[in-house]
């Protein structure tokens, strides 16, 4: 007989993924909105593994949304369990981004993030891709910067402000 050791990979198989840093709103944002159930903290790298939901939408309409953990500038080459993560993304169709209205610059983590993807492979750059701004939990949020080229909105999933677009424009 022959012997032959194989190596197999799981990855998600999901419609939209999430991508964001950690602490960004991702779990509290699928929460929301899907049937998800991830553990939510108010502390970095509270996901650890992907967490997939299931999105209802029209009268009979779903799709599978993947909370990708979080990711951090040299996750395409290593750092952290940034590979790991970044796996799960090739088997998405359309790619959101999570970015915290707070962050110092809201540019500046979006270029770091599809900078990751990118070197990490290409062609996901390729995929659809939204901008959602989270915790803007007031009607006074503001951003402060010009956000050009790509679809954002701004949400709030505590407050539920902007979720029933946002899953339109995932769609």
């Amino acid at each position: 007989g022959e012997q032959k050791h194989l190596e197999l990979e799981l990855k998600v198989l999901a419609d939209v993924g999430l991508i964001g840093f950690p602490n960004a709103g991702k779990s509290t944002y699928i929460s929301k909105i899907s049937n998800a159930k991830p553990k939510i903290g108010d502390y970095p790298f509270t996901t650890l593994t992907p967490n997939l939901g299931i999105v209802k939408y029209a009268d009979y309409e779903s799709f599978v949304i993947a909370d990708i953990p979080g990711l951090i500038k040299g996750a395409s080459s290593g750092k952290g369990l940034g590979i790991q993560f970044l796996k799960h993304i090739e088997r998405t169709k359309v790619l959101v981004f999570i970015i915290d209205v707070n962050s110092k610059s809201i540019l500046e983590e979006f270029s770091i993030l599809k900078d990751e993807l990118n070197k990490f492979n290409e062609n996901l750059l390729n995929k659809p891709s939204l901008l959602f701004i989270t915790k803007c939990d007031d009607s006074n949020c503001v951003i402060k910067e010009k956000i050009r080229n790509i679809n954002f909105l701004q949400i709030s999933s505590i407050n539920k402000i902007g979720l029933n677009k946002a899953k339109k424009m995932m769609v």
